[in-house]
């Protein structure tokens, strides 16, 4: 109980930097959607996009491979971080040069030639972020939560604040609403038409800052390109790259499709660009999902790898996945019986029109969080190119399923698609690792909660009482109803945990 109580810390202090830190961006949703037209919002989605995609081909699987070599007994944990960050920089500078090189062409072919400036920024971000990873790695691996949640939520505050200062005070100011007396100050430094050019602004800031505050990672760090020690990581690592280009593509690849594939007039009055932003916008409502699961992934990697050669490490990882899911199922109950409220953070009701979709991406991403824990049977065999069929088999299939579920069901048809692909990910990992990696996973007690789970969430989207009071209070009693049976469920091993928790607190 001890290691899943180190775990579960653990994830709490990631979870610190990546669910409440983002959840303090996400409250930038109802800045951006009330001072953005959908068209803009949209086109920034579409940035960001294409960015994640960027982000995986800079880092082309080095993170997880860092902690798979630096855990070898047989390897120096520094001269693995010296030979990874060389790599990393070197790769990162070439593809951002080249990005600098190109970006009025690429501006140009997005349909915003004035926009190159951005391409700009963001080259120099995503060069960052890369040249970040294995900084972040080693704090992780040296079980440094605290340095690595305080770092990542000072990038996100300083993201914040950057954009509250450009996008409302700067902007209010420019306009007259308040402070009057600092417009032609303001005037100086704000710009009204740059608009989403703030928000990436905000984000090159935040990120130089980070370097400045990882410094110590850098000063014990030594060049070195040496491709005898590097070849055998890159043979490990280059599936895990077109694993995550897979895998992005397979969660994101909807948003370049409702662009190009949507037929326009689908949604009267909307252009496919306003139609994206819309999408995503409602997308925002789900992403308390997706962090909790990247929460769980910083700290459950060095985790798996570091109990890879214990005996009972299976039946270890199968009790992870049983409270892995309920708690989960939890996440998407709370949310999707929540889902009335929370719209209202999207300031434009146009925004909201896509609110029918967030069930299909809830239930989707609680797939995809079962697929995470499910991938480490080929981390730990060093099979990682079943990973990389897995994925890309999971892109194929969200490419066919887009292309031909958006020409008649609009944004529905990708919410669908993102659920059947992460659960098609997920049966088959499934499948395929016990044949490698037997693990216990205790299957009948996982589809009793997801499908509950899934029963009242979705069955409540037909349920309306009439009264936004009477929605409120039947939403909260069935959650509360959904709580004490989850209790009635699991009251064995409840009981069993308080009996161990008492033992403990006997004097010996």
């Amino acid at each position: 109980m001890s290691v899943l109580k180190k775990l579960a810390g653990e994830t709490v202090l990631y979870g610190m930097s990546s669910i409440v830190g983002r959840m303090l961006n996400f409250l930038l949703v109802p800045l951006y959607t009330a001072v953005l037209p959908a068209a803009d919002y949209g086109f920034q989605s579409e940035l960001y996009v294409y960015v994640a995609f960027l982000n995986v081909l800079y880092a082309y699987g080095m993170e997880t491979t860092f902690f798979r070599y630096a855990a070898k007994a047989e390897n120096d944990p520094q001269e693995v971080y010296n030979t990874a960050l060389s790599y990393i920089l070197v790769t990162s500078t070439i593809f951002s040069a080249l990005l600098i090189v190109c970006a009025q062409p690429i501006a140009r072919s997005l349909g915003h030639p004035e926009s190159s400036h951005l391409i700009v920024w963001l080259a120099i971000i995503i060069a960052v972020d890369a040249v970040l990873i294995i900084p972040y790695a080693r704090l992780r691996l040296e079980n440094k939560a605290k340095q690595f949640a305080v770092t990542k939520l000072i990038n996100i505050f300083v993201n914040i604040g950057c954009n509250l200062f450009f996008l409302y005070f700067c902007k209010n100011i420019y306009e007259g609403k308040f402070l009057t007396q600092y417009q032609a100050l303001v005037a100086r430094v704000y710009n009204p038409d740059m608009g989403i050019g703030y928000i990436i602004l905000s984000n090159l800031v935040a990120n130089a800052l980070v370097l400045l505050l990882l410094y110590r990672s850098f000063l014990r760090f030594r060049f070195r390109l040496n491709w005898a020690q590097f070849r055998p990581m890159f043979i490990y690592s280059y599936p895990l790259m077109f694993m995550g280009i897979a895998g992005i593509a397979s969660q994101l690849l909807d948003t370049i499709m409702l662009k190009y594939y949507l037929p326009e007039g689908y949604y009267y009055g909307k252009s496919n660009e306003a139609v994206v932003g819309i999408y995503r916008a409602c997308g925002k409502l789900a992403i308390f999902m997706n962090l909790g699961i990247q929460a769980f992934k910083y700290a459950a990697d060095p985790f798996f790898f570091s109990r890879a050669e214990d005996k009972k490490a299976p039946e270890l990882f199968a009790r992870v996945m049983k409270y892995f899911i309920i708690t989960g199922a939890v996440f998407m109950v709370g949310i999707g019986l929540n889902l009335d409220i929370i719209v209202l953070l999207l300031r434009k009701p146009v925004y909201r029109e896509a609110i029918g979709a967030v069930p299909f991406m809830l239930l989707g991403y609680l797939f995809l969080g079962v697929y995470t824990n499910l991938s480490i049977w080929f981390k730990l065999t060093d099979k990682t190119f079943y990973g990389t069929w897995l994925v890309t088999g999971g892109a194929l299939l969200s490419l066919l399923l887009n292309y031909l579920l958006i020409p008649v069901m609009g944004y529905m048809g990708s919410a669908v698609a993102l659920l059947v692909v992460y659960m098609g990910m997920t049966v088959a990992s499934y499948l395929i690792g016990q044949k490698h990696f037997y693990v216990p996973y205790q299957v009948k007690s996982a589809l009793v909660h997801v499908g509950l789970a899934a029963v009242l969430v979705f069955g409540v989207q037909f349920v309306n009482l009439g009264s936004a009071l009477m929605n409120f209070l039947l939403h909260q009693g069935l959650f509360a109803g959904y709580l004490v049976l989850l209790v009635a469920i699991e009251w064995q091993d409840i009981k069993a945990l308080i009996a161990r928790l008492k033992n403990r607190k006997r004097p010996k």
